[in-house]
């Protein structure tokens, strides 16, 4: 009897403990699948427009959100390189987001941002190219908006704003050219949209 006992005991034991690692390693999943949506939010518009933009010159573009699109923006300073997704910075400018269209998108949203370190004298110029258009949808409009701020802890003010549309893959046109003076100011009358290309005179 006594050596049933201990054999009995023993089977017991074990039985608990394989409950406890069982439950421990249970409770340990249900944690990580509470915490899951907390480390990497969705992000929605209104907590775009309240992130305070970096740089000096700010250029963004949007295109409809449910459009499976790739569009790219393509910036220029004085005296600077093509900024845009082949060459994402140069010594004025860097593309904050590159935005692939719905692959590798963490987000819904359809929009990509570059931006300027100083706002040094001379022409700048804003570009969008249809890279790839997987909805098939045409035309793609794309809002474009231009934003300056004179130092880095100012609130940016939009200045520049327009509406283009994208009717073909491979179709780039000039949203925007205008001149800064030494100032950091817009100069009157320098804003025009004479084309202009970018992406065929971009290093690499």
């Amino acid at each position: 009897m006594a050596d049933n006992d201990i054999f009995g005991n023993d089977d017991d034991s074990g039985t608990v403990f394989r409950d406890v690692i069982t439950l421990a390693l249970c409770g340990f999943v249900a944690i990580v699948l509470l915490l899951l949506p907390h480390l990497n939010p969705p992000v929605n518009a209104a907590t775009i427009e309240s992130i305070t933009a970096p740089g000096n010159v700010v250029v963004e573009i949007r295109w409809p959100d449910e459009l499976d699109t790739d569009v790219d923006l393509w910036v220029q300073g004085p005296g600077d390189a093509p900024v845009g997704y082949s060459n994402k910075g140069g010594r004025l400018f860097n593309l904050l987001r590159d935005d692939l269209g719905k692959f590798g998108d963490a987000t819904d949203l359809n929009y990509e941002i570059a931006y300027s370190r100083g706002m040094p004298p001379g022409e700048y110029t804003v570009n969008v190219h249809l890279y790839r258009n997987l909805s098939g949808v045409f035309p793609i409009p794309i809002t474009v908006a231009v934003s300056f701020k004179q130092t880095a802890d100012a609130p940016a003010k939009q200045l520049l704003a327009t509406k283009l549309e994208l009717r073909r893959e491979g179709e780039e046109l000039t949203a925007f050219r205008f001149t800064l003076d030494d100032a950091g100011r817009l100069v009157t009358g320098s804003v025009h949209n004479l084309y202009r290309p970018l992406r065929s005179s971009a290093p690499g």
